[in-house]
C-alpha cells in the first residue's frame, strides 16, 4: 500500500477528509445498476497484468487503449504511466508500460530527465494525463517531485514520445502547470488535448484550499511522422479548487471526458463533483467551473474519468472503491465495487484512479493502485 493509499485509509476511518466541509461518508457497498446503464452489463473483475516494469516503479495512474499498431504499439494494449518510483516516493515515477488483452507487459519507455530535448520544470513524474495521437506520438503528463513530497512539486510539462517510445519533445509554459489528466479529441490535421492543470499557487498555500485549477485546449498540429506542433492554447476552464494532500499530492480537477454536442466534463476531486464544460472544442474563453453536473451522492473523491458508449460520464472513487455511472443530466444511475481492500469500512480507499473503455464496449479497464495491477471489470 502507498503513502498516499495509507494516509486516505487513515484520513476514512478518522472522519479527517472532507469535501466542500461535507465528510466524504464511507460507502458500506454497492447499490445494483438501473437496466439501462452501462455497467449493468458486467459482473466480473478479471486481473489482466501487474503494472510494476523491472525499475519498481509503481503506483499506477494514466490509462490508454491504442487504437492502432504502429512502431512498438499494438492496437487493443493498453498504456499505462506510473506516478511513483520503486522508493513509493510520488511524482518520480518515469515509465510508460504496454500490457495486451491477454496479459503480456512490456517496457514502452523510461523516461528521464536527461532525455527531454525541451523544457520541463522539476523534470519526470508521470501523471495520468495520457492520450496517443495519430502516427503513434505518445502524450504523457510531468508533475514532479523532487522528494515525492507536493511541497517540492515544480510545474511540470507535456512530454511527447514518438511510436518506440523515444522522447521527442516537451510542451511547457503558456498556462501549463502541473498537467494531472488529459483527454484528446482529432480532427482532419489537428487535435484538441484538453489538460487538467493544479498547480496554480497550489504549492504555495500549504495545504489550504485555492480556486485556480485550470482547464487548457492545446491546439496541435498533427504532421504525419513528425511531432506535432503546438498552435495555440485556450483557457476553457478555471477556478477550481485545489489543495495539496498527504495522501493525494494535489487534489482538484482531474478526469476529463468529451462527451456529446462538445461538452467536456471534469472530475473534482475535491469537492465530489462533476462539472461540464459546454462547447469545450470551440469556445474562446473560460467557463469557470461550468456547469454542476452532479455532487456527492455516490460520488466519494472522483478521480478518473471517461465516457460510456451510451454518452453516460463514468468516474472512480478515491474515497472508496466505487466506479459510479452518471448521466449527462446528473443522474447517478449505477455504481459497482471494483476494490473491497481493508482497513477502511469504505474499502479501496486509494485505489483506483485511471480507467479506460474497452473497444466495443465489452468493458472497462482500470488501474488498482493497492495490488499495482491493470484490472477488467467485464
Amino acid at each position: 500500500m502507498s503513502v498516499r493509499q495509507r494516509v486516505i485509509a487513515a484520513a476514512l476511518t478518522a472522519g479527517a477528509i472532507t469535501t466542500a466541509g461535507v465528510m466524504a461518508a464511507p460507502t458500506a457497498g454497492a447499490l445494483p445498476a438501473t437496466p439501462n446503464s452501462f455497467i449493468s452489463h458486467f459482473h466480473h473483475l478479471q486481473k489482466i497484468d501487474s503494472t510494476v516494469p523491472k525499475n519498481g516503479d509503481v503506483n499506477p495512474y494514466g490509462i490508454f487503449v491504442v487504437r492502432a499498431s504502429t512502431g512498438r504499439l499494438r492496437q487493443g494494449s493498453v498504456l499505462i504511466s506510473n506516478f511513483n518510483n520503486k522508493g513509493n516516493l510520488q511524482g518520480t515515477g518515469t515509465t510508460i508500460v504496454e500490457i495486451s488483452p491477454g496479459g503480456h507487459r512490456t517496457l514502452f519507455a523510461r523516461i528521464t530527465a536527461r532525455s527531454l530535448p525541451g523544457r520541463c520544470p522539476g523534470g519526470v513524474g508521470l501523471t495520468t494525463a495520457l492520450e496517443v495521437l495519430r502516427g503513434g506520438f505518445v502524450v504523457v503528463g510531468s508533475t514532479p517531485s523532487k522528494n515525492g513530497m507536493a511541497a517540492t512539486a515544480k510545474a511540470g510539462c507535456l512530454i511527447v514520445l514518438n511510436r518506440f517510445g523515444r522522447v521527442v519533445e516537451t510542451l511547457s509554459g503558456h498556462g501549463i502547470n502541473g498537467p494531472w489528466d488529459s483527454t484528446m479529441v482529432e480532427h482532419g490535421s489537428m487535435a484538441d488535448l484538453f489538460v487538467a492543470n493544479v498547480l496554480n499557487g497550489t504549492v504555495q498555500a500549504g495545504g489550504k484550499v485555492v480556486h485556480h485549477g485550470t482547464v487548457l485546449r492545446l491546439a496541435l498540429q498533427l504532421r504525419g511522422n513528425r511531432p506535432p506542433r503546438w498552435v495555440a492554447t485556450t483557457k476553457v476552464g478555471s477556478g477550481f479548487g485545489t489543495a495539496t494532500n498527504a495522501a493525494a499530492f494535489v487534489l482538484g480537477p482531474t478526469g476529463l471526458g468529451l462527451g456529446r454536442h462538445g461538452t467536456l466534463y471534469v472530475a473534482q476531486t475535491l469537492t465530489s463533483t462533476i462539472h461540464a464544460i459546454p462547447n469545450a472544442q470551440f469556445r474562446m474563453r473560460t467557463a469557470g467551473t461550468g456547469r454542476l453536473v452532479s455532487a456527492h451522492g455516490a460520488l466519494n473523491m472522483p478521480l478518473g474519468l471517461a465516457i460510456a458508449p451510451n454518452g453516460n460520464i463514468l468516474t472512480v472513487n478515491g474515497g472508496d472503491g466505487l466506479i459510479v455511472e452518471t448521466t449527462p443530466r446528473g443522474h447517478q444511475v449505477g455504481q459497482a465495487l471494483l476494490d473491497t481492500t481493508p482497513p477502511t469500512p469504505a474499502g479501496g480507499a486509494g485505489a483506483l484512479f485511471g480507467l479506460a473503455v474497452k473497444p466495443g464496449g465489452r468493458g472497462i479497464y482500470f488501474v488498482d493502485d493497492i495490488s499495482n495491477t491493470l484490472m477488467l471489470f467485464h
